[in-house]
């Protein structure tokens, strides 16, 4: 290749880094050309799954100031660059290397943080951001405005806030709405002693 087209070709995969929200890196050995259109049309609408040269893609990722990958660009690799919800584009890689265990996934980088491989399967076993905001709906009544954040929030950020509101529904419960108050007594005919407090109870997460 020449010195052309290598400065072009990191050019290229620097701006998909600096374009893209969250990215996975992965090793596709033994996987057979089908498999890998399989996969890209799995990720469709949420990632771009691109085979890369490991040397190229070392200069690019330093470039674009991402130290995720150090020491991880062996072998062949092809790296997820997700420009849609990143919950989706780690459930579509999970689900994948569960089907096809030649897909190792090796490393990510989410919002400029470094994600272990543990931590790609955990964000994939998060809800959705469609799931989470039809909870939040019911289940926060009074703190909607963090449904609004997360509406508002760039993608990238999208996963990072999912996890914290979803912990917050666990643990607080639905919000439930206490029943009307009934019109009190004149002071002459309510008995003092009658008087009781009424308890909303709180329901269980489903």
């Amino acid at each position: 290749m020449a010195n052309a087209e290598k400065t072009a070709a990191i050019a290229e995969i620097a701006d998909k880094f600096r374009e893209s929200g969250a990215a996975v890196l992965t090793e596709y050995r033994g996987l057979t050309v089908k498999q890998l259109s399989e996969l890209r049309s799995s990720l469709r609408g949420h990632a771009t799954y691109a085979v890369v040269k490991n040397t190229l893609t070392e200069i690019a990722a330093k470039e674009a100031g991402i130290s995720a990958f150090d020491g991880q660009l062996q072998g062949p690799t092809a790296i997820a660059f997700v420009t849609g919800d990143p919950v989706e584009a780690a459930k579509g890689l999970r689900d994948f290397a569960k089907a096809h265990p030649l897909l190792v996934i090796k490393a990510g980088v989410l919002d400029g943080r470094p994600l272990s491989p543990e931590e790609i399967t955990k964000l994939a076993d998060l809800e959705s951001r469609e799931v989470l905001l039809a909870k939040l709906a019911g289940a926060m009544k009074g703190s909607l405005s963090k449904a609004v954040y997360l509406f508002a929030a760039p993608l990238a950020q999208t996963a990072r806030v999912v996890d914290a509101l979803r912990q917050k529904v666990e643990a607080e419960g639905p919000a439930t709405t206490a029943p009307a108050a009934e019109p009190a007594e004149s002071a002459e005919t309510a008995p003092a002693a009658e008087a009781s407090t009424d308890v909303a109870e709180g329901g269980d997460e489903s």
